[in-house]
């Protein structure tokens, strides 16, 4: 159960992982109202230039403190790769835990299943976060994921766990089986 609404903001750099993630929270979390947002729902038609991104992630953030506010928990799975406006989210937002999930840029490229690197290499796209524009690396998020190195099962307790530990969720051992 919930004590107050809650938002977690699972940011990554880029590739498949992260949505299956943050989907996988909110499938475990049985009768709970959650909601997750992925950038088709919000912004569809921005591209990759800074003033896209930033217009992504503050609609996402918009939308989330009102329904945090509400006691809805949100999750979020968006490609955030500017500190400052991570930070504008967090202020926004108000209850909020930040996930970076991690991943080489590497193992991205061989998970791509749009296609978006190879456009990138051609010049197709000319501002893809981890290629050719920057990805700023989070100083302090409430916790860190690694999905070269974890399954997206373990990605999922990890989160559980942490929002537990912040008196966010309260859950019983069981819930943590599938």
């Amino acid at each position: 159960m919930l004590s107050i609404g809650q938002y977690t903001w699972n940011y990554y750099e880029d590739a498949d992982g992260p949505p299956k993630v943050s989907h996988h929270v909110g499938d475990i979390q049985n009768g709970k109202t959650v909601v997750c947002l992925v950038r088709t729902h919000l912004s569809k038609g921005l591209g990759f230039s800074r003033a896209d991104r930033d217009t992504n992630i503050k609609r996402i953030a918009f939308v989330c403190a009102l329904l945090t506010r509400n006691g809805v928990i949100s999750i979020a799975a968006a490609i955030s790769p500017y500190r400052e406006t991570r930070a504008w989210a967090r202020q926004e937002i108000g209850n909020f835990v930040e996930v970076y999930v991690k991943c080489p840029v590497e193992v991205c490229r061989q998970r791509d299943l749009k296609g978006l690197y190879k456009l990138a290499d051609v010049g197709k796209i000319p501002d893809l976060t981890g290629v050719n524009d920057p990805y700023e690396e989070p100083e302090s998020p409430e916790l860190l994921l690694e999905t070269d190195k974890q399954t997206i099962a373990e990605c999922t307790d990890r989160i559980l766990a942490k929002l537990e530990e912040l008196g966010y969720l309260v859950l019983c051992p069981s819930e943590f089986d599938e």
